[in-house]
C-alpha cells in the first residue's frame, strides 16, 4: 500500500466518523440519546485516533522503525 492511499484511508475514515458527530452535536436533544453511545465509544475515538495519526503519525513511524533497527541489531550480536 502506498503512503498515498494510506492518507486518503485515514482522510476518508477522519470524514466519515465526522459525520454522526455532527448529527449528534445539532440534532435536537431528545433524538440524542438513541445514538449517543455509538458517538462517545466508537465514532469519536476513531475521530481521534485517525486524525492523531495523520497529524503526528510520521513521529510514531519513525520511532518504530528505530526500535526495530535496534532489535533487530541486538538479535544479530547475541546469534
Amino acid at each position: 500500500m502506498t503512503e498515498a492511499t494510506k492518507r486518503s484511508t485515514f482522510r476518508w475514515v477522519h470524514i466519515i466518523c465526522g459525520v454522526p458527530i455532527l448529527g449528534y452535536i445539532y440534532d435536537s436533544p431528545s433524538d440524542t440519546h438513541n445514538y449517543a453511545f455509538s458517538v462517545r465509544y466508537v465514532f469519536l475515538p476513531v475521530l481521534l485516533l485517525s486524525g492523531l495519526w495523520m497529524w503526528k503519525g510520521h513521529i510514531l513511524r519513525r520511532l518504530i522503525s528505530k526500535r526495530s533497527a535496534k532489535q533487530n541489531a541486538a538479535e544479530k550480536l547475541l546469534a
